[in-house]
């Protein structure tokens, strides 16, 4: 088993990441795809606010502007926010918890196939007749009168993504309750640990909801039933209900793992604990719980009622709190610490004065006869901006420059990480903060254009500048990956020098099989812990012995093959309610379910029992040579 490494060809390359169920590899997978989605994402709200840039713009048609904005919405958050935050959930939290990989390494394939298929589905649609155009929330009463099949895309594709991204959760709640390190209490976890944990309960509940929905959603849509059809005895508000149910709490899967990110970044930087340690993670949990609390502050305008309203706003302005909570403990781990001004830590400096614009007029909307006014005007628009941009993306940038030495051996360049940093910063609040005052003037959302003499002509060119500043960023940004990925300078274990948890006391990139000895934990903060002990290496729980690692498999990827072949089946049926059914839907649909079931039977009947890394090999890899 141990060789000299070689360099791999590109076909044997591509093979190990079709075939891979290494969690670290699956990192890779999650980031170059969320990072694909995210750059078309981006480019679809430049396209936006290319059109809003002055009155009366014909850029684009207003049914092009609808399809853009729906994908728009559906694309960042769906397969560009939550993706990306997978590859780094991936990349650190099995090693954060002194874990060799994920509880189920096949599941994991299996969990990015299903999200990098249902994702090229529904943006398959811009070539097969038209993208999605009911918005990203897809209200039932626009979306079943929406002509051609832009919302079959959006019901099928978001089926298949949606059970991915639900594996994965369960996979990290089974990882982090089942592998952690001797020694590693729950209260000795890492705070990115923590909101893994707690974004991943998050998913396990609230994705059914929006399953469900959309579900019943494709069955009125191609198969004639009438759940969401007023006519005919159904009712549109449900659908409104099991969205939101899933909506409020994604907001919270995708911000606490950003809060988990910022509270790995500030403590390092500021070379200092993290204050307040246990109030942190109980503010954690209390999010997590009151986050299905919330759902129908989005509906305030529905018509449920003085008592439903006053219930949903109370809960509102509650969660409020312990957000609260974490914002003076980053603020107070700071006071009194010797801080290093890194590229990761502008982005933590600037993610907290930005978060809690948007956490203000989050709580602003709490009220419902102010929520009358603002509804479905630019206000909100600014606000969930200020949330998922102050505070996400922000948290994805941040990762993206702490943790690339981790994942890939190199640093990226800090000049021009400052220099994306900088213009991402400052476009961000021109597009976004202008966008307050043209709601508070009444400009509505989701319209393709304005009339001059409005007053509206000035906010929407700095909002349209703002937005060139944020791709000018993200062009500089690309620029410093592909350099530093042809530099290929590499760098040691603990690059940052002041890292605190066990993912710096390994390689970088770490061997495949993570830790040679699973790590004895003596308490919070082990690898600075071990540190101040003038030790140079984790304190291990065991002897060295063999490793059972598991076998590749190709298996994920036809499983999700199989159900990607399928829904074309599925909507050209000729049952369909757009009426353009083909002869061969069925045939199709029967082929690639049996696609997925025969390699689902396939995996049931093979005994595959990995393999072992032997401890002559490991012993051998200490002397320089390489287990592969």
């Amino acid at each position: 088993m141990s060789s000299v490494a070689v360099k791999k060809g590109l076909g044997a390359s591509a093979w190990e990441y079709l075939t891979t169920v290494d969690h670290k590899k699956i990192a890779h997978l999650y980031l170059g795809t969320g990072g694909f989605f995210f750059l078309l994402g981006g480019i679809e709200a430049l396209f936006i606010r290319i059109q809003l840039m002055k009155p009366n713009n014909n850029f684009v048609n207003e049914q092009l502007f609808n399809e853009i904005m729906t994908m728009h919405g559906t694309t960042m958050i769906f397969l560009a926010a939550m993706p990306i935050l997978f590859a780094f959930m991936n990349a650190v939290v099995p090693i954060q918890i002194g874990a060799r990989d994920v509880a189920f390494p096949f599941l994991n394939a299996l969990g990015f196939w299903l999200f990098f298929f249902g994702g090229m589905f529904l943006n398959l649609s811009w070539f097969l007749g038209g993208a999605p155009d009911a918005g990203w929330t897809s209200y039932a009463s626009l979306s079943l009168r929406s002509e051609g099949h832009g919302i079959d895309f959006y019901t099928l594709g978001l089926q298949i993504s949606g059970f991915g991204t639900l594996i994965s959760g369960i996979n990290f709640l089974a990882t982090i309750i089942n592998m952690r390190a001797p020694g590693m209490s729950f209260m000795r976890m890492p705070l990115f640990t923590w909101t893994t944990f707690i974004a991943s309960a998050l998913i396990l509940l609230a994705f059914p909801p929006l399953t469900i929905g959309v579900f019943l959603l494709m069955f009125d849509r191609l198969f004639g039933s009438n759940f969401f059809d007023v006519t005919m005895g159904g009712n549109t508000i449900i659908w409104e209900h099991f969205f939101w149910i899933f909506g409020h709490p994604e907001v919270y899967i995708l911000v606490l793992p950003a809060f988990g990110i910022f509270s790995e970044i500030i403590p390092t930087f500021s070379r200092k604990r993290l204050f307040g340690y246990s109030s942190m993670v109980f503010a954690t949990v209390l999010i997590g719980f009151l986050g299905f609390m919330v759902w129908a502050h989005h509906m305030f305008t529905t018509g449920l009622g003085n008592v439903a309203n006053a219930i949903f706003a109370i809960a509102t302005m509650a969660i409020a709190v312990p957000t609260g909570i974490k914002i003076f403990n980053w603020l107070l781990t700071m006071w009194g610490g010797s801080i290093k001004i890194t590229v990761p830590m502008l982005y933590a400096l600037g993610f907290i004065p930005s978060f809690v614009i948007g956490g203000v007029t989050g709580v602003m909307q709490a009220v419902a006869p102010l929520d009358y006014q603002l509804h479905d005007t630019y206000f909100i628009v600014a606000h969930f901006h200020y949330v998922i941009i102050g505070g996400v993306v922000f948290g994805i940038l941040a990762a993206t420059h702490f943790y690339w030495p981790k994942m890939f051996g190199t640093k990226l360049s800090e000049k021009m990480g400052y220099v994306t940093f900088t213009l991402f910063f400052i476009g961000f609040h021109c597009t976004f903060f202008i966008q307050h005052f043209l709601g508070l003037m009444g400009m509505p959302r989701r319209v393709a254009t304005f009339l001059p003499g409005q007053g509206l002509e000035l906010g929407n060119l700095i909002s349209s500048i703002g937005a060139i500043l944020m791709a000018v960023a993200v062009i500089i940004l690309l620029f410093n990956v592909v350099i530093t990925s042809i530099r290929n300078k590499k760098v040691g274990a603990d690059p940052w020098e002041d890292g605190r948890t066990m993912e710096w006391a390994i390689a970088s990139p770490p061997p495949f099989y993570n830790f040679k000895q699973t790590p004895l934990v003596r308490g919070l903060d082990t690898w600075w812990l071990e540190k101040m002990e003038g030790k140079k290496e984790l304190t291990p729980a065991e002897p060295l012995g063999d490793i059972h690692m598991p076998n590749n498999s190709i298996i994920p990827f036809f499983i999700s093959l199989g159900l990607f072949v399928a829904a074309f089946g599925a909507m050209y049926n000729p049952l369909n309610s757009v009426g353009d059914g083909k002869s061969w839907g069925l045939p199709v649909l029967i082929i690639g379910l049996g696609i997925t079931f025969g390699s689902m039977l396939i995996r049931s009947l093979r005994d595959d029992f990995g393999y072992h890394i032997h401890k002559e090999d490991l012993l051998e890899d200490d002397k320089g040579g390489k287990v592969g």
